[in-house]
This record gives C-alpha cells, structure tokens and sequence, in this order.
C-alpha cells in the first residue's frame, strides 16, 4: 500500500511541477510575442508627450553631405568608388559630363546604391555633394 501512495506521490510531484513549467513556458511565448510599442490616441495620457521633431536650417551643403554621408565609401574606395582627390579615378567620371554624374549618383549604378543610400538628401543635396566631389577631384 506504501508503494502505492507513493507513486501517487511520485505522480502527483510530476504533475504540479509540469504545470508550472507550462506556466513558464506560457509565460515567456507572450513576452516574445507581445507588441513592441503602443499606440497612444487623442485623449490618452501618453498622448500628451511632446513629438521631437527633426530640425531643418535648410538644405546641407555638397561639403556636409559628403563627410557625413559620402565619405564611408569615397574616401576609401570601398565597392569601387572613386576616392576623393583621385584625379584619375575621376577623369572618365567627369568626362561623361554633370548630368550623367547626377543620375548615377541619385539612382544609383553598379555598386552605388541609389542616392548613396542617403535616404533623406534631397536630389539638391546629392548634387551638391557630386559637385564638391568633382571640385576636390580635378
């Protein structure tokens, strides 16, 4: 009867120790499928927070665009661009003329990615920063 009772046990232990690694494991699949934000509508509390906003003293000049956006690659030529400065790395570039040296830079061509992957430069911009390329690179 002993023997009994104990696998009763036995059975009972296992069993109250399975749901509690359930609740765990439940417990952790809501964490990770949980949503990432909230969304806060008029009214809300957390509606009330102050928005920042990007500030814009104009466009960024062709220098600016450059070294903040440009250099990673021109300056070390990386996936084949020509670095700045390099005069004959440029000369078949410029040759082609400005316009064609606007749209490659803006849309993109071999191993450039369109706009330099310079999500918010305008097409002023990226001009100006092919401009300022082309000065340092005669």
């Amino acid at each position: 009867m002993n023997k009994v009772w104990g696998l009763f046990a036995a059975a009972g232990l296992g069993l109250c120790l399975s749901v509690v690694a359930m609740a765990d494991r439940q417990q952790d699949i809501a964490d990770r499928i949980k949503p990432a934000g909230k969304s806060c509508l008029v009214g809300e509390e957390c509606a009330a927070a102050p928005v920042a906003v990007a500030s814009s003293d104009g466009p960024r000049s062709g220098e600016q665009v450059y070294t903040t956006k440009c250099f990673s690659c021109h300056a070390t030529g990386a996936a084949g661009a020509p670095k700045l400065g390099d005069a004959a790395a440029w000369a078949p570039r410029i040759a082609q003329g400005a316009e064609t040296l606007y749209t490659h830079a803006i849309g993109g061509l071999n191993g450039m990615p369109a706009k330099g992957l310079c999500m918010d430069c305008s097409d002023d911009e990226i001009k100006a920063a092919v401009d300022h390329m082309v000065a340092g690179s005669q």
